[in-house]
């Protein structure tokens, strides 16, 4: 059982739902919120499990990521070569911008900055800049999903949680079209736990790609997501992280 005291950094609330998660392993689980706001508030939460040899069975891994809840749970293998494991509630992921940025914020926290990290889709050159931390990766390692524009951040925000229909799906429209500032919501539609998705790397690299220009993306309840563009086709992905505090 994953007990209260090895969730580093959780919320009171969130520790005591992490600390309920029954299993049969006892690992250790950060807790951090990844894409927050200027002023620290939104963020979408990621749990890590820094020691991922401590749970090596993929089954086991998938179990917990289901128990924990978390939009991602992100499992480094191999800390020298940043080697990463990332799985939803309901899927393993070869790519996701989420917990990428913050295994690197992670990792820079505890003295030990990653030059690049490797998740199942390929090297992932990560950057530091002020309070921002990116990570570099190619739209087609993200996994399907649609985006669809919306006349408005006014019908964007109306729409309901999940919108009718089946599939992954990415709401977005302009708040400054000029500036590059989006408004988007994220609905994986797939069955699990996750009905919205506060904040979504992958699927805001993706709409990079597809509007080819850096964006400013103000998702869910208040989490910012900034994105620039490469001429080698490449799409950093960027954010503040923020620990969770007990």
């Amino acid at each position: 059982m994953t007990d209260a005291k090895d969730v580093k950094g959780a919320t009171a609330v969130e520790g005591a739902a992490v600390a309920a998660v029954a299993g049969a392993v006892d690992v250790d689980v950060e807790v951090l919120r990844v894409f927050c706001g200027p002023e620290g508030a939104g963020g979408n939460l990621l749990g890590v499990v820094s020691d991922g040899a401590a749970l090596p069975d993929p089954a086991a891994r998938a179990a917990l990521a289901a128990e924990l809840g978390f939009s991602e749970t992100v499992f480094l293998d191999d800390a020298a070569r940043g080697t990463a494991d990332i799985h939803t509630p309901s899927v393993r992921l070869p790519f996701a911008g989420h917990p990428l940025v913050g295994l690197a914020w992670l990792l820079r926290s505890q003295g030990r900055p990653p030059a690049v990290l490797r998740p199942p889709a390929g090297e992932v050159a990560v950057r530091y800049d002020g309070d921002l931390t990116w990570v570099r990766g190619r739209a087609e390692w993200v996994t399907h999903r649609t985006t669809e524009r919306y006349p408005s951040a006014a019908a964007v925000d109306a729409l309901p949680a999940p919108p009718p229909g089946e599939g992954w799906l990415y709401a977005w429209a302009w708040l400054d079209e000029p500036a590059g500032v989006v408004r988007a919501r994220a609905f994986p539609r797939r069955g699990d736990t996750i009905v919205e998705d506060e904040a979504t790397g992958a699927a805001a690299l993706l709409l990079t790609h597809q509007l080819g220009r850096p964006l400013d993306i103000r998702q869910g309840a208040g989490s910012q997501i900034r994105t620039r563009t490469y001429p080698d086709g490449t799409i950093e992905v960027g954010g503040r992280v923020r620990a969770e505090t007990a």
